[in-house]
């Protein structure tokens, strides 16, 4: 993750978070190889492993900032609750009403308006530091990226508190145009992202959690990353034709135990990717229904039935003809 860097500044907010709960931070500072004074940027995996310190040292994945604190094992929970949503909107209703059942404050909600998805925060009695609100972006649009497998486009966002000072890193962070003393925090982005699949499966999700929170550092890039270029490489190919592990990653210029690296810094799998699209494609499929299960199994590559059933009940915890009937 060294091409995914994160300005000092943030790594302040976080120590400045400890210290207010009246943890030392320099022991998680340093079993995360983060320097105690910074002026240079660290990596994702840095910040993710004084991430993790923090919820080991606070027993909170939101650093404190919460009005209850977000228990270890909460984001586990969370990518459960919208795993097998059926749409981006359905998941990201599930995930802010798990987060507020969580920590109360901030809580979120979903307005969508003049082509707009807006997720507004509730005004605190006291408005929260930037810091908190960037987190709680940082959790919720992080896991849907990742669960539809694409970057969704910040158009704005807007905080109802002041601007920490000589703080830029904010306004480069989102991609987008931050506003600062607002009269509500709310992140904006395009109505029509709302309707896309998520396209993750049980396997892919404990992947993803391995290498959390590290991984809800890498944004969803313009480029979108080596998982992305691997998926579009796929969708080009019929599922039959699909290449080996080894002959993809020569066609990346690049060994296998570094195809397999970065991927699993990116919390993927060339497994995972191949599951995900057969998974799409079989359950557009099966929406449709012109097709038996047995076309549908021939159609994502399956030259048996039974191993697509099994692999079908394995992605979505229901067998085919349950999912056609749903």
């Amino acid at each position: 993750m060294a091409s995914h860097l994160i300005l000092p500044g943030f790594v302040d907010d976080a120590v400045d978070a400890l210290t207010r709960k009246g943890v030392d931070p320099g022991p998680l500072l340093r079993r995360a190889g983060i320097a105690a004074v910074r002026d240079e940027p660290v990596t994702a995996e840095q910040y993710g492993a004084l991430w993790r310190g923090a919820t080991e040292a606070l027993d909170d994945e939101f650093f404190g900032l919460g009005g209850h604190p977000m228990r270890a094992g909460s984001l586990e929970l969370l990518c459960h609750a919208i795993l097998h949503a059926g749409s981006l909107e359905q998941a990201l209703r599930r995930a802010l009403d798990f987060l507020r059942l969580v920590l109360d404050d901030p809580a979120g909600r979903l307005v969508v308006s003049d082509g707009l998805a807006q997720i507004v925060l509730t005004r605190a009695p006291m408005a929260h530091p930037a810091f908190a609100y960037r987190t709680y972006w940082l959790i919720l649009h992080g896991v849907c990226c990742w669960l539809v497998g694409r970057r969704i486009p910040i158009r704005q966002v807007d905080f109802d508190c002041l601007a920490p000072p000589n703080r830029e890193d904010y306004r480069d962070f989102f991609g987008a145009p931050v506003r600062f003393d607002q009269p509500r925090t709310r992140l904006l982005y395009a109505a029509s992202h709302l309707d896309l699949a998520p396209i993750r499966s049980q396997a892919a999700l404990r992947s993803f959690l391995r290498a959390a929170p590290a991984n809800l550092l890498v944004r969803y890039s313009h480029d979108g990353g080596l998982a992305l270029r691997i998926r579009t490489m796929l969708r080009n190919e019929p599922f039959g034709d699909w290449p080996r592990f080894e002959t993809m990653a020569r066609r990346l210029n690049m060994s296998p135990a570094t195809l397999r690296r970065q991927l699993r810094e990116e919390g993927q799998s060339f497994l995972s990717i191949k599951d995900e699209l057969r998974n799409a494609r079989a359950q557009a499929l099966l929406r449709e229904g012109a097709l038996s299960v047995a076309e549908v199994a021939a159609e994502t590559g399956y030259a048996e039935t039974s191993a697509f059933y099994r692999a079908f009940v394995k992605w979505t915890g229901h067998s085919p003809g349950e999912f056609r009937e749903t």
